[in-house]
């Protein structure tokens, strides 16, 4: 039993040594730099270990992107075409949010040029008859639109209104074959008649004399007469006048200014008189900071209204 006894208290005087070696190193290093080149080069020797190790689960990995099964590949091919299309479709959404947003800002530098009370409509519908040339608005007898209002967009006036009820009301374009407008020539002051052709792109005018001084690029503004329409508004630009020695009249053509196949934000005009009883409108005779932020919350509203 003695030799057993004599092994067993060397052995445990080796660990016990051990022990307090492996406390001074850790205390070592611990507290002091010196055993730093050490770890380093037991880093160096311990890396290529860890590689081997590490051999598995790249062999695993290349094993799933290598025997990938035809299934897997096509339910992953469908879920990359979906998400192509979720984002071709945001993709159109932004197109046409910034398209929108452009018309909206060209809509208000029209309003602030004006000297009437305005209210921002939307366009909500169109006429199927392909020979009436109507539209309908999102404004009604509850946001004081009235019958002969004028209606305008960014780029010159579109008509007028016709029919109003409580919440929509339907526009007549100038280019409608039962519309006309009496205008003049910015250039001289030259009065005509301009009738609507039944075409979106063409106005003719009326029994304008031979002799008159009217050409190509004239610009044609609403003369006011008759009271229906207020002074001075972009009605078309003079596209063609031809003189035929054996008639007494010119024919002469014109191309509206205002864009009536596409326009869809447009302007109601009020004479300065109705603007106390019109809800919302903007009053653009006087100060000229105001029109943009009040336009801009009608504007917002009535889009926002329709979506």
């Amino acid at each position: 039993m003695k030799p057993l006894f004599a092994r067993g208290s060397s052995a445990t005087s080796r660990a016990f040594l051990f022990i307090l070696i492996a406390m001074a190193l850790v205390v070592v290093g611990l507290y002091t730099d010196r055993l730093e080149p050490l770890r380093e080069k037991l880093a160096q020797v311990v890396a290529p270990f860890y590689q081997i190790t590490d051999v598995p689960s790249r062999v695993n990995d290349w094993r799933k992107d290598t025997f990938v099964s035809q299934a897997d590949l096509k339910l992953e091919n469908d879920a990359l075409k979906t998400e192509l299309l979720i984002h071709q479709r945001k993709l159109q959404q932004l197109a046409s949010l910034a398209a929108e947003n452009v018309r909206l800002r060209q809509l208000l530098n029209a309003s602030q040029m004006l000297q009437d009370t305005v209210l921002i409509a939307e366009l909500i519908g169109v006429s199927p008859n392909p020979l009436s040339h109507k539209v309908i608005i999102n404004r009604g007898t509850k946001d004081g639109a009235f019958k002969g209002q004028p209606v305008l967009d960014a780029f010159g006036l579109m008509g007028q209104v016709i029919e109003v009820g409580e919440t929509s009301s339907t526009v007549l374009l100038i280019s409608d074959s039962t519309h006309a407008i009496p205008v003049q020539v910015n250039r001289n002051g030259v009065r005509a008649i301009a009738e609507g052709s039944g075409d979106l792109n063409s106005l003719n005018l009326r029994h304008v004399s031979a002799n008159t001084d009217i050409r190509a690029g004239d610009l044609l503004v609403s003369s006011g007469m008759g009271e229906r329409f207020p002074v001075g508004y972009p009605v078309a630009e003079v596209l063609q006048v031809v003189r035929d020695p054996g008639k007494a009249f010119l024919t002469v053509t014109a191309k509206p200014m205002a864009r009536l196949d596409r326009s869809r934000h447009l302007l109601l005009v009020f004479e300065h008189r109705d603007q106390a009883s019109v809800p919302g409108a903007l009053d653009l005779s006087d100060d000229d900071d105001a029109p943009s932020s009040a336009a801009q919350s009608s504007a917002a509203s009535s889009a926002g209204g329709t979506n």
